[in-house]
């Protein structure tokens, strides 16, 4: 008579890669919040920052900007010397930069800090996207829980800032000092992280953009810039007043949606395909942004969070399998960069177009151009 091993009953132990990954996620997920949240407060206290608010867009376009000019750089960084050391640097620089966000006035002064942070993202994103990727083997499971594991920070952070600077009315700065702290919590998780460096390409060649990239760039255009400042300028007369809550609220409910939906996209992708599901997505995306165009705001606006958070995880493995062996870091730095272009210049082809078009044929417009990019990333 046999009898059934003990051992057998129990869940199967994460593989090295799942653990990898998961830890990078960790690292991003405690450092974000400080980022999220100047989003909220700086704009909302921009006296209390001592800028103006064109100085605000300055300094929340400035970590967007740095990482377009310097991903090149991060990567090459993160190729020699591997995931323990980069993230660590990167975990320290953005504490740094909390802490420079709870103390300093000044856009002279609070510049600096928005560069640091930016160049820390660019190391953090990207050691998330190569763990998630680092074998073929449910690479879109893998990153849809990194995504998810990610907007934990965020979900929680923005409304605890909005609490302690209009509820408990401590003003903007005590939530940075909170958050300092809580990136340093992010050390723990890089000690787990591999220290081997990863294969690099040393070829430079200028290269005309795939489609990929083009895919990048318009779904960071119309998603991460069209949208959300056509959501706040559309919908200015719908929303009864900017209480500071209300307003992290409905920023925390888009990272509530990541945490949700992200493994589902990521569990989708490995059953059906990454490649036909990002078509499929980004085909319902375009039908909804004409009708978020044409002046059905928030229920369009609530479906598109949805479509963003299902996609999240599609990207890298299909860049992980396009670009196998050394040439997938750089690869994934590159759609990082083409998204980080379109989210940098939406917000501004939004603020000059909105006034001046009408809302209907904008957005109809870069549907039709993010339909059409989503399509050919199939073409191979």
């Amino acid at each position: 008579m046999s009898v059934a091993s003990p051992v057998s009953s129990k869940t199967p132990a994460a593989s090295p890669a799942d653990l990898a990954a998961r830890h990078s996620a960790i690292a991003l997920a405690v450092t974000l919040p400080s980022d999220t949240c100047l989003y909220l407060l700086l704009p909302m206290f921009a006296s209390q920052f001592g800028v103006s608010l064109f100085e605000v867009g300055v300094l929340l376009a400035a970590n967007r900007l740095v990482r377009i000019m310097g991903y090149g750089f991060v990567a090459r960084f993160y190729s020699r010397r591997g995931d323990r050391p980069t993230d660590t640097l990167a975990v320290i620089a953005s504490a740094v930069a909390a802490l420079g966000y709870a103390t300093l006035s000044g856009v002279w002064l609070l510049l600096p800090f928005r560069l640091l942070w930016g160049l820390a993202f660019a190391a953090l994103n990207l050691s998330t996207l190569a763990m998630a990727t680092a074998e073929g083997g449910g690479a879109a499971r893998r990153n849809g829980r990194s995504r998810a594991i990610i907007a934990i920070g965020p979900t929680i952070a923005l409304p605890l800032g909005a609490l302690l600077a209009e509820q408990l009315q401590l003003g903007p700065r005590a939530i940075f000092f909170v958050l300092t702290a809580v990136a340093l919590v992010g050390l723990l998780a890089t000690r787990h992280l591999p220290a081997a460096p990863h294969p690099v390409v040393t070829s430079r060649k200028l290269q005309l953009p795939g489609s990929l990239d083009i895919w990048s760039f318009l779904e960071g255009f119309t998603l991460d810039g069209l949208f959300v400042v056509g959501l706040g300028y559309l919908g200015k007369d719908l929303m009864p007043g900017g209480a500071v809550m209300a307003a992290a609220l409905l920023m925390a409910l888009r990272y509530f949606c990541e945490i949700v939906l992200s493994p589902i996209g990521g569990h989708m992708a490995e059953r059906l395909g990454a490649e036909r599901l990002l078509v499929s997505l980004s085909l319902l995306t375009t039908v909804v942004l004409v009708g978020f165009g044409a002046g059905w705001i928030f229920s369009t606006a609530a479906m598109i969070v949805v479509l963003r958070a299902l996609q999240l995880p599609l990207v890298a493995p299909i860049v992980a399998k396009r670009t196998p062996g050394a040439g997938r870091v750089q690869a994934l730095a590159a759609r990082a960069v083409w998204r980080d272009i379109g989210a940098g210049t939406g917000p501004m082809a939004a603020g000059l177009l909105l006034p001046v078009m009408p809302s209907f044929w904008i957005y109809a417009i870069s549907a039709a151009c993010l339909a059409l990019s989503a399509l050919a990333c199939v073409r191979r």
